[in-house]
């Protein structure tokens, strides 16, 4: 992971263009206003598989992307396992980063 990621994400958060939390991204997935949905690599497995099966259905991106600690740290938060982006050129951007 790369600083530029985590600043891109706190630009985005700041934004607010982002979401944090099972319930609110998994909303978001389902009405399908996500563009992206980024899961710690931290998260559990039962966490992951949620969110990677939720996303794959309803065809929104999933990246698994840094800890629980560097996800909160970047949106200024406390600890996020979930975030979702609701901007396509964030999203585009961030995968981008992740990819690399």
């Amino acid at each position: 992971m790369n600083d530029k990621f985590y600043s891109l994400l706190g630009l985005a958060s700041r934004a607010g263009k982002v979401k944090t939390g099972d319930t609110a991204v998994l909303k978001d997935i389902r009405s399908q206003t996500l563009r992206l949905v980024i899961v710690a690599g931290d998260a559990s497995e039962n966490t992951q598989k949620k969110f990677n099966d939720k996303s794959s259905y309803y065809r929104v991106p999933y990246r698994i992307a840094g800890t629980r600690q560097t996800l909160g740290q970047a949106l200024g938060k406390g600890e996020r396992v979930t975030v979702g982006i609701t901007d396509e050129g964030f999203a585009k951007k961030l995968i981008s980063l992740l990819d690399n």
